[in-house]
């Protein structure tokens, strides 16, 4: 991998990939977005893993879309290109991803952020979608996921006039997890990380499949859907053993079965 480090057992379940690009503050180029696809594919084939962190460095988590790769292309150029089937790809990721967020999360690094399940953002983290002030808009799913996230007003604004959100203001807002000094922050994903690896890998899997739905369906689907997940968890194996641990009052072992 040229753009990404990915240290598979970072701690025990949780795998790590950090982007790679520092002197263009992980600026999210095409192949450094094809090689993370590629990662979360085998990392949700990998039994051992059973959640993913993705970092950057203290000075951006990304810094935006690589303006270069773009700023000469036709409409038909960049439907041809068709970069955000990638990014399409990465939301299929069976496994809970927690984004830990330090300095700039800008455009294309706030979509990344927001297309993981959960944010941990240190005191430094910018977050925004400034693609109005280059005469564009965003284009991964920033106007969808931010006004989901943060409500249509403050959507609006922030997309409309290109302004950062600090990570306070994106906690109160709802858009990250938790804030933490800069030196904590990836030590706080690991913690939430480790906390969700105990858990039934089917269980989790099937929780996070739902909660996504509720965003993509009215409610009498989304709760059709939590229904069928939640009745299929009766077939693993995690479940009977989670339930006999609380009736036995001992805490349980899951094996992802």
């Amino acid at each position: 991998m040229e753009f990404i480090k990915v240290t598979e057992q970072y701690q025990p379940a949780i795998a790590l990939i950090q982007l790679n690009r520092p002197k263009e503050l992980n600026a999210l180029n095409k192949q450094l977005m094809e090689e993370v696809r590629d990662t979360l594919q085998l990392l949700d084939k990998n039994e051992a893993v059973r959640v993913i962190i993705i970092t950057g460095d203290e000075r951006a988590f990304a810094a935006g879309a690589d303006i270069k790769q773009m700023a000469d292309k036709s409409a038909i150029d960049m439907l041809l290109i068709d970069q955000f089937s990638t990014w399409d790809q990465i939301r299929k990721t069976k496994k809970p991803i927690i984004a830990a967020v330090s300095g700039f999360a800008l455009g294309g690094g706030c979509e990344f952020a927001m297309t993981c399940d959960m944010i941990i953002a240190s005191e430094t983290a910018k977050f925004g979608q400034p693609e109005i002030k280059i005469g564009t808009i965003p284009g991964a799913g920033g106007t969808q996921r931010l006004t989901k996230a943060v409500g249509k007003a403050k959507a609006m604004e922030l997309i409309l006039t290109g302004r950062f959100l600090s990570a306070e203001e994106a906690h109160f807002y709802g858009l990250v997890n938790k804030v933490v000094p800069v030196e904590m922050y990836l030590h706080e994903a690991v913690e939430l990380a480790k906390e969700i690896a105990q858990m039934s890998p089917v269980a989790v899997q099937l929780a996070k499949e739902a909660i996504n739905r509720s965003f993509e369906t009215q409610l009498d689907e989304g709760l059709a859907f939590e229904r069928k997940n939640f009745y299929l968890t009766f077939a693993s194996a995690d479940q009977k053993e989670g339930m006999n641990a609380f009736v036995e009052k001992r805490k349980p072992s899951f094996t992802g079965r």
